[in-house]
C-alpha cells in the first residue's frame, strides 16, 4: 500500500501514475486529429460546391486563388489539371486518415498521411499567411509528427493486434 489506495502504484513506480500518463499522453491529440480529419473529409464529400472546378467555395477556385502565392506553384498546377479529382482525393484522404487515426489501425501510416496532407496544403493554400502562425496547416503538420513517431499505444487496433501476436508466440 502506498497511500493512493488499495494496491495501486506510486508516482515513480513501474505501472505508476507517471508511466500511465506517458502511455496515454498522445490520446487527446489522436482523438482531436482523428475527429477533425473525419469531419473535414465528410464535409468536403457532402459539399457539391467544394467538389466543383468553378464557382464560389469550389476547390478549383480555391486552388486558382492560391496558385500565385504558393511555395510550390507546380503542385497547384497539378491539382488544377483535375480540380474535382483533387478535391475527391483530399476529401477521401482526410476521411481515411481520420478513421485510421481514431481506430488506431496502421496509426503511423495514417499519421504520415495526415502530415503529408497538411504539408501539401501548407505549401499551396496557406503558404501566403503572414505571419506564418496565422496559417492553420503548419500547426496540423507539427501535430501529426508525434503520432508518426509514436503510433497509437492505447485504445487502438494496432495495440490489440500486437498483443494478439505476442500471445500467440
Amino acid at each position: 500500500m502506498n497511500g493512493y489506495g488499495g494496491g495501486s502504484y506510486g508516482l515513480g513506480e513501474p505501472g505508476g501514475l507517471r508511466e500511465r500518463a506517458r502511455e496515454y499522453a498522445l490520446l487527446p491529440l489522436r482523438l482531436f486529429l482523428g475527429v477533425t480529419f473525419v469531419y473535414a473529409g465528410l464535409d468536403k464529400l457532402t459539399d457539391s460546391g467544394f467538389l466543383s472546378a468553378t464557382g464560389p467555395g469550389s476547390v478549383g477556385e480555391m486552388m486558382r486563388g492560391a496558385r500565385d502565392s504558393a511555395a510550390i506553384p507546380a503542385l497547384v498546377d497539378l491539382a488544377l489539371k483535375s480540380p474535382e479529382g483533387f478535391g475527391y482525393a483530399i476529401a477521401v484522404g482526410e476521411l481515411l486518415v481520420g478513421l485510421g487515426t481514431l481506430v488506431g489501425l496502421w496509426a503511423r501510416l495514417a499519421a504520415l498521411g495526415g502530415a503529408l496532407i497538411s504539408l501539401s496544403l501548407w505549401l499551396t493554400v496557406s503558404w501566403q499567411a503572414t505571419p506564418y502562425y496565422y496559417g492553420n496547416d503548419l500547426p496540423y503538420l507539427m501535430a501529426w509528427l508525434p503520432l508518426v513517431l509514436a503510433g497509437a499505444a492505447v485504445f487502438s487496433a494496432d495495440a490489440f493486434l500486437a498483443s494478439r501476436r505476442r500471445r500467440s508466440m
